[in-house]
């Protein structure tokens, strides 16, 4: 057996879907709003409770309320009360001993009584693991253009049944403090597997012994999914469309049949339906696909091991050989000769696979490439390919940790906060492109505009905006101003086009409007030709 940065390699190949038991307990889950007096319900209908009898000691902490509200806060439970802590503080959590368990944290980085957002540092342990170190929220949410940050972590079994989540001020930093809006640890069922091993013939990375941490969860194809429409296990699932390379982004679909589950060795909990339901392909064109990729970028931190979890159902061909492509991760062969119906037997029938690649730090590490192009060498009656979701995970490193550094703002960005009086603590981020719209186009055509010039695009764009690290995460929704006000990415009172961030920006691109759509004060900074060749 050999082992990957500390993780346990096997060296038979697992093919998938496998069996899950699904176990859930209500009564073993914790779902706070830190800082509460008491309990509430939030706009989706969850209920939290308060999580003043779960601390070691109250003395070292207090409750406050942010100063401010942003409009595009999801709900005022948990994000408007804060748990602030001025030393180590520690959560101790009863929970089975067999079985992993969710962790969320939820953070708002707003002002809470006199304290200035950007002197919060800290790290977060969940026993031996750490989370977070160093971490800014203020930070993370100025770079990434959000209101507010999840991060969501599958920890493995605690065998003491006691999870301490612990979080501490960092020393490195004058007046430092830590503070957390919502916590929720609740159990969940083993949907992880072997995964293999992308460089390393018929290996297998153990995926099970690890705790990992959820990167990205798009529903590829297809709309955002809220937690209360997932298949029981309260995720988030997003668009795909911002994290699409080049003006090659294929063509959506809808299932115009029935999608079912296999019995037995699929559990539902791995991926709700409307997952399945819809999908991303390349397109019509024989010709034209043989000649590009189907690709995806993500950014990623360095050193470590990343498992890519691809979503398949075909509901379009109903033979074997129809449609066949190879899966590329990182400029390195997954898998060839993939044909969704030969792995799932029939038409309609859910199916994933799994894949790990471990990221080094040379340059250009910091990004994951995720490409689809046709099977030549397979002769298949279309050449395309298809991607119906897509989950990727970071893998704890040796040491236990899952902690990586904080996302710089790119220098775009900063320009424009610096034109527009940027102040982090006050009522909201500064916009970095809004225009018209706001929010819900600004972080697409963010999107678009980080990665156009950001990689070899090679527009005469200038380089005087750098590169944006981490520029759309998992979680949080992004709000930039548009004549003094935020709206949420996700409205569901604007016309149907505009709902989508994403389905917008792409309406404005075939448009041909996406400079109109820029906000005026940044243009100057800006080519219009670098929207010509987003076209």
């Amino acid at each position: 057996m050999a082992s990957v940065q500390g993780l346990k390699v096997k060296g038979d190949l697992n093919t998938i879907p496998v069996a899950s038991r699904y176990y859930k307990s209500e009564s073993d889950s914790y779902v706070l709003a830190c800082g509460a007096s008491g309990a509430g319900t939030d706009s989706d209908g969850r209920n939290w409770q308060s999580d003043a009898k779960y601390i070691n000691s109250l003395s070292s902490s207090t409750a406050a309320t942010a100063r401010n509200q942003d409009s595009s806060l999801p709900s005022t439970i948990p994000y408007m009360t804060a748990r602030i802590f001025s030393s180590e503080s520690t959560y101790k959590f009863s929970v089975p001993k067999k079985g992993r368990l969710w962790v969320r944290l939820h953070f708002y980085p707003s002002t809470y009584s006199s304290l200035d957002p950007n002197t919060s540092y800290f790290s977060v342990t969940a026993n031996t693991f750490t989370l977070l170190k160093n971490f800014s929220a203020s930070i993370t949410a100025q770079a990434l253009t959000q209101a507010y940050i999840v991060r969501e972590f599958s920890l493995i079994p605690a065998d003491s049944g006691i999870l301490n989540l612990t979080f501490t001020p960092s020393s490195n930093y004058n007046n430092a403090y830590a503070f957390v809006n919502g916590i929720e640890v609740i159990p969940m069922p083993d949907i992880y597997q072997p995964a293999a091993l992308v460089g390393f013939s018929d290996q297998t990375l153990d995926v099970g012994s690890s705790t990992l941490q959820t990167m990205f969860r798009l529903n590829v194809g297809g709309s955002f999914i809220p937690a209360i429409k997932d298949s029981g296990l309260t995720r988030t699932w997003y668009d795909d469309t911002p994290y699409l390379f080049g003006a090659g982004s294929g063509v959506t679909s809808q299932a115009n049949i029935s999608i079912q589950y296999p019995t037995g060795n699929l559990p539902k909990s791995i991926a709700p339906l409307d997952v399945y339901s819809t999908a991303r392909s390349m397109g019509p064109g024989s010709k034209v696909n043989q000649n590009y990729n189907l690709t995806w970028i993500f950014q990623a931190d360095a050193n470590f091991t990343y498992v890519f979890r691809f979503h398949f159902c075909e509901y379009q061909e109903t033979r074997v050989n129809q449609r066949v492509f190879n899966i590329y991760l990182n400029n390195q062969t997954a898998q060839e000769g993939a044909d969704v119906i030969g792995w799932a037997g029939s038409q309609g029938v859910p199916i994933y696979k799994d894949y790990a690649v471990y990221v080094g730090d040379r340059s250009g590490d910091e990004e994951l490439w995720v490409a689809l192009h046709p099977s030549v060498s397979m002769k298949p009656e279309y050449y395309d390919a298809i991607l119906n979701g897509l989950e990727i995970f970071k893998l704890n490193d040796s040491r236990g940790n899952l902690a990586g550094p904080n996302p710089v703002p790119s220098t775009m960005m900063l320009q424009a906060e610096a034109k527009k009086g940027f102040s982090p603590s006050g009522s909201g981020f500064a916009p970095v492109i809004g225009g018209i719209l706001g929010g819900s186009a600004g972080i697409a055509v963010l999107a678009l505009i980080s990665i156009f010039v950001y990689r070899k695009t090679r527009c005469d764009c200038g380089n005087q905006y750098g590169s944006s690290a981490n520029w759309l995460p998992l979680y949080g929704h992004s709000h930039t101003s548009a004549s003094g006000s935020t709206i949420s990415a996700l409205n569901p009172s604007l016309p149907k086009e505009q709902v989508s961030l994403a389905d917008w920006a792409l309406h404005c691109q075939k448009e041909g409007t996406l400079w109109d759509i820029v906000d005026p004060q940044i243009k100057g900074d800006m080519n219009p030709e670098c929207y010509n060749k987003v076209r």
